[in-house]
């Protein structure tokens, strides 16, 4: 069982920066792919950032040019920084990691709020 720990949520003014962190347990961190999702009230769960073992990213459009995700191996915690942030990012960030398409496992984290005033 992996267990993932997010932080670094909060309440910011539109403009503002928020870096989250998730650090995993376990050993399979180094081979897996790290996602950020966020789902907002009445809204689906949405794909906002990932990046592969190899260090490769995909961002969602709505995000693109202002988060960025990275990882750390020797710390096994993935990171979100998200500048510029707009009332339209207030979710709670959910993390994930997952085998991709090597390894069929899939573990979620609790969860950090982040809540963009206007």
């Amino acid at each position: 069982q992996v267990q993932l720990v997010e932080s670094g949520g909060g309440l910011v003014q539109a403009g503002g920066s928020l870096r989250l962190s998730c650090a995993a347990s376990g050993s399979i961190f180094k081979i897996s792919v790290m996602d950020w999702y966020r789902q907002a009230p009445g809204k689906q769960r949405e794909l906002v950032a990932s990046i592969s073992t190899g260090g490769i990213t995909h961002y969602a459009d709505s995000v693109k040019g202002r988060f960025t995700i990275s990882r750390d191996n020797a710390k096994n915690t993935v990171y979100l920084q998200m500048n510029s942030l707009k009332p339209d990012d207030t979710a709670l960030y959910i993390c994930n990691i997952n085998g991709g398409s090597s390894w069929p496992y899939d573990y979620w984290g609790q969860g950090t709020q982040v809540t963009v005033s206007s």
